[in-house]
């Protein structure tokens, strides 16, 4: 599969989510109205029957609780549906080092055609590419500066990478604040009308704000927990598809440094052989 075929797919796929994630949104915004319906329907009837109360339902309460800060929440946790979504399309082997490109790097040096491998890896953007060419670059002044150009471009690869899931790991400390922000302000709520009444005070506006803070709590948290998750899983997978490309490209910059000083033969494709 070719690099624009593999962006091509990508994209699709990344366009696939967004309408899910717009299909989430439509639907929540229809449970909003359908509880801001039945918010209106409990008061109508209230006011009709004249002092019978109809309790709320938790869709309502659930939004009222959450407001605005409940809002910041949501739409924090679509775009790290969508930042893991995309991470999951991009950072993997096949993206990093093609089979397809490897294969045909390796048939050209069989050929001993270097200006054929260099032409592949230029219009190859993956990662294993950059490094063939990089090294291909001082090749002409040693292996060992080949393999400090290659070392040094996969350090920047590497933090480019880590750069791609550093969200991540924003999102995992910026959940808890987040919720510790509505549990201040759910009990401000609650001891404000402690403080405030001269009556007898009503439970259910003292609960009121003690609910909505752990339930904001609880919203923050869960933000948190899967971020602070994906962001391990990912800088796994970072520091192993560098290794893995660092290495390959390594091997075959041998190969070739080998094949053109004549001390190895072209066929082998693995370059075990050579030292």
């Amino acid at each position: 599969m070719s690099a624009s075929v593999r962006g091509t797919t990508a994209k699709w796929r990344i366009l696939l989510l967004a309408g899910v994630l717009l299909a989430t949104d439509a639907t929540w915004l229809a449970a909003t109205v359908a509880a801001q319906d039945d918010a209106a329907a409990a008061v109508d009837e209230q006011g009709a029957g004249g002092g019978s109360e109809r309790p709320r339902s938790r869709v309502a309460w659930f939004i009222e609780s959450s407001g605005w800060i409940g809002a910041l929440i949501l739409v924090l946790s679509i775009y790290f549906i969508a930042t893991v979504s995309r991470l999951f399309v991009e950072l993997r082997p096949q993206i990093s080092v093609p089979p397809e490109v490897v294969k045909q790097c390796h048939d050209l040096l069989e050929k001993r055609d270097y200006k054929g491998v260099y032409g592949v890896v230029q219009e190859d953007p993956s990662e294993y590419s950059q490094l063939i060419s990089a090294g291909m670059t001082e090749l002409s002044a040693g292996l060992p500066e080949a393999r400090d150009a290659m070392e040094r471009v996969s350090e920047v690869l590497t933090v480019e990478m880590e750069r791609k899931i550093s969200m991540l790991a924003v999102l995992g400390t910026l959940g808890p604040m987040i919720g510790l922000l509505g549990t201040l302000k759910g009990m401000i709520a609650s001891f404000s009308v402690i403080a405030l009444s001269d009556t007898q005070l009503k439970a259910s506006q003292v609960a009121g704000g003690i609910s909505e803070a752990l339930l904001l709590t609880f919203e923050g948290v869960a933000l948190s927990v899967p971020s602070i998750y994906f962001y391990a899983v990912f800088r796994n997978r970072v520091a192993t598809i560098s290794s893995m490309t660092l290495l390959q490209a390594d091997e075959f910059m041998r190969r070739m440094f080998n094949v053109a000083r004549g001390k190895a033969p072209a066929a082998d494709p693995t370059g075990r052989g050579t030292k």
